[in-house]
């Protein structure tokens, strides 16, 4: 991956942050975004400390506009783009009864059209590169999980359309990664939106015993190199896709126990 450029949404931290430092550190020329800038610069300068060539830009992810800009960015810096990370997203934790609808809108603008934006700017590039097209989804996106029905619409949105993609591009020579990690050590459920659409503030989770950011940011380097097709990580998240194919009533129960377990779950 030696001076391929390698587009990264949601750049600023997590598996984001992560997936910059991994791909820098083999030689790629990193663009990263995200929303808060302060970060954004945090970040570029812990990875030019190491040497890494890096522009980050300033962009929501549900914007069209900021989208554009982002991709342009990369062109007129880097003269192409190689690798576009679908990466930037966030989740939320409500009963669906309970939920606003605006909050399952938000997730849905960032999660799935911020992929549809930022692959459609990013197209023309990918096709003269005959590069790579990631999208970090989730076991979400393969099983519904209760208690995340805008995460996990969003999630299977986001995989049923870069399936589609991926059979149209078939002859044009560009890869299509869908990646699913399990449970990892992030900020996503911190920053995940509860009923009314406020910030949670709090993981339910002990972030320490889950796999962390830079072991995914591994996996998917490796299966970009090797144009993987699909990637489910984490031995849970594996047993949870095989299972669900075969006892899908099974596995709904199974779920629904494992998550009304969560410390203030709103399945209890």
């Amino acid at each position: 991956m030696k001076d391929k450029v390698v587009v990264i949404t949601g750049g600023s931290s997590g598996i984001g942050k992560a997936l910059a430092v991994k791909f820098g550190m083999e030689g790629s020329k990193i663009v990263i975004s995200g929303r808060n800038m302060e970060k954004l610069l945090e970040v570029e300068k812990e990875l030019k400390a190491q040497q890494i060539q890096v522009v980050s830009v300033t962009a929501n992810s549900a914007s069209e506009v900021d989208n554009g800009i982002l991709i342009n960015r990369a062109y007129k810096e880097f003269g192409g783009i190689d690798v576009l990370i679908c990466n930037a997203g966030i989740s939320m934790r409500a009963l669906f009864q309970d939920v606003d609808l605006n909050v399952l809108k938000q997730v849905m603008d960032i999660n799935f059209w911020g992929t549809v934006y930022a692959c459609k700017f990013a197209l023309p590039h990918l096709i003269k590169s005959k590069g790579s097209i990631v999208g970090i989804s989730s076991i979400a996106g393969e099983k519904g999980l209760p208690g995340r029905t805008g995460y996990s619409s969003s999630k299977f949105a986001m995989q049923g359309f870069l399936e589609s993609l991926r059979i149209e591009l078939l002859k044009k020579g560009v890869h299509v990664l869908v990646a699913c990690p399990g449970f990892t050590s992030s900020n996503i459920r911190n920053t995940a939106l509860t009923a009314t659409g406020m910030v949670q503030g709090e993981s339910p989770l002990d972030e320490g015993k889950i796999m962390s950011a830079e072991e995914v940011a591994n996996y998917i380097y490796n299966a970009v190199k090797t144009r993987k097709r699909d990637l489910v990580l984490t031995t849970q998240g594996k047993l949870t896709v095989l299972l669900n194919k075969f006892f899908p009533a099974f596995m709904d129960k199974m779920v629904l126990k494992h998550f009304a377990k969560e410390e203030g779950s709103p399945l209890k």
